[in-house]
């Protein structure tokens, strides 16, 4: 216990130096902002900003794209309640009983309930990393190349299970993004590999490039293919500071939503996401009138919005002890780890104590600016939620296009995200989901190097991965899932809790 308060200190040293937290600041802010508005999620914003993160020290650039991250659960929960849009995949339950509450002249208790669980599960999921970071590494450097290829195996097996649709399109997906991580020189034998003679692949497809494309032009081109209708609350805001009787029928929702989201949040193939959904079933099956939730329920707000934000939070554990990105997040958080020439995994905590304890305590710092950032400023996001989308994207895709150019000054680049852009829109039109291509491609590189390496160790027995126990149980735990999830009876029940 004392290491963990010794570290903790050492973390809000340096998350309290003038520069990370105006960093952690600038991430909140913005975070709140593209949650607020429809349309913009944490995935494109952060891809887009992946570029200015180049001249940032790697700490306070790091603290800043997990504020980003975090802040849009908050903002997501504001365009739920007041536009009845999630402004994330994770409000969704939210717009439930948080616009009925709005339309009953209650909006300012949705949102303070919202801000208040947020807030104590946020606070609760840091103290979770701080005490779970240092085992969890302790354990990862028992880990060889070969159980590091059989966890990320398991990694995207996780993926297929949760992702939404069609599970062999999730698993299209991935293969994919492992084939696009191929394209380049091969760092062993200096052969070139599906660059088609083109000198600009030789060194890969850039990150950067992928990511901005795929999640930034791509959202850009399915928000503008949409109608636009929002459903902004008439009703006067009110009170924001909810009452004893408030408090009293959502503190235990707000419990219960955090353990959930919290446990949820860990496994890797986006279970955050879950979280929220999760919560929400839950409240109302133990509920004393299940008829209240979706007509103003309080439970119905401050429960998912506690997992929603404990999910988000716990998310980070795989990547900062393991290596290993839980979610597309986390793949772009892994992105920006490696330009700055961060290798994720558990060296991170004794390499890089001042990252990885930096971050862990900027998530409670930012928690707190959340609070305070919200609330007082919810007359200027009801402003911005009335301006049309329209006038909004030549901005950011003028904003995707000089950020990509500056990084490597190749017009290539600003062609690739085009194209790449083109492509996700595309996929998404075919009803395939991109998160798992991302993760496919960070993952498809440190695959193929632990699965070199560990057959070189055992100069080329495919044996050595059932040999070693770690490595045998995490493919038999991903082999059990994976089969479990194509079956057709499974299969069906799943694309219907996921369209529910």
């Amino acid at each position: 216990m004392s290491e963990v308060l010794t570290n903790l200190q050492l973390g809000f040293s340096v998350a309290l130096s003038f520069q990370n937290l105006a960093l952690c600041f600038l991430g909140c802010l913005v975070g709140t902002l593209i949650g607020v508005l429809p349309g913009v999620g944490p995935i494109a914003t952060i891809a887009i900003l992946l570029p200015i993160t180049f001249g940032l020290d790697p700490v306070g650039a790091l603290i800043m794209l997990a504020g980003i991250y975090y802040g849009a659960q908050y903002g997501g929960s504001t365009t739920a309640i007041l536009v009845n849009i999630p402004g994330e995949a994770t409000s969704v339950v939210t717009t439930l009983d948080g616009h009925a509450m709005a339309k009953q002249g209650r909006a300012g208790i949705a949102l303070g309930i919202a801000a208040i669980g947020s807030f104590f599960a946020g606070s609760v999921a840091t103290v979770l990393i701080a005490a779970l970071g240092a085992p969890l590494a302790a354990l990862a450097l028992k880990f060889g190349p070969a159980e590091y290829f059989a966890l990320m195996v398991m990694g995207l097996v996780f993926a297929v299970v949760l992702a939404r649709g069609s599970s062999l399109r999730a698993i299209a997906m991935i293969l994919v993004g492992i084939l696009l991580s191929s394209v380049g020189t091969d760092l062993e034998t200096g052969q070139e590999r599906m660059t088609f003679g083109l000198s600009f692949l030789s060194d890969g497809i850039d990150f950067a490039v992928l990511a901005m494309g795929l999640f930034g032009v791509a959202e850009i081109l399915r928000n503008l293919d949409e109608t636009e209708s929002r459903d902004v609350v008439r009703q006067a805001i009110g009170r924001l500071l909810p009452n004893r009787e408030d408090f009293r029928q959502s503190g235990g929702a707000i419990l219960r939503g955090t353990a959930i989201g919290g446990l949820l949040g860990i496994l890797p193939g986006n279970g955050a996401v879950l979280g929220p959904f999760a919560s929400y079933t839950i409240e109302k099956r133990i509920a004393r009138d299940p008829r209240r939730f979706g007509q103003g329920a309080i439970e119905g707000v401050a429960g998912p919005e506690s997992a929603n934000n404990a999910g988000a939070q716990t998310s980070f554990i795989p990547l900062l002890t393991l290596g290993i990105p839980p979610n597309a997040v986390m793949a772009l958080m892994v992105g920006a780890m490696t330009i700055h020439g961060i290798i994720p995994g558990p060296q991170v905590m004794t390499k890089n104590p001042n990252l990885f304890w930096g971050m862990i305590a900027s998530m409670w710092i930012g928690n707190l600016m959340l609070l305070i950032i919200n609330l007082p400023l919810i007359g200027l996001w009801v402003r911005l939620l009335k301006v049309p989308y329209r006038l909004m994207f030549p901005a950011i895709l003028l904003f995707c296009s000089v950020g990509i150019y500056s990084i490597n000054s190749l017009p290539t680049d600003v062609m690739f995200i085009a194209l790449f852009g083109l492509a996700g829109y595309a996929l998404v039109k075919c009803g395939f989901e991109p998160a798992p291509l991302l993760l496919g491609f960070v993952l498809g590189k440190l695959m193929e190097e632990n699965l070199r390496r560990a057959l070189i160790i055992s100069r080329g027995e495919m044996t050595t991965f059932v040999e070693r126990p770690i490595s045998a149980g995490l493919l038999l735990v991903a082999a059990v899932l994976l089969a479990v999830a194509l079956l057709p009876t499974v299969r069906k029940g799943r694309d219907e809790v996921f369209t529910e």
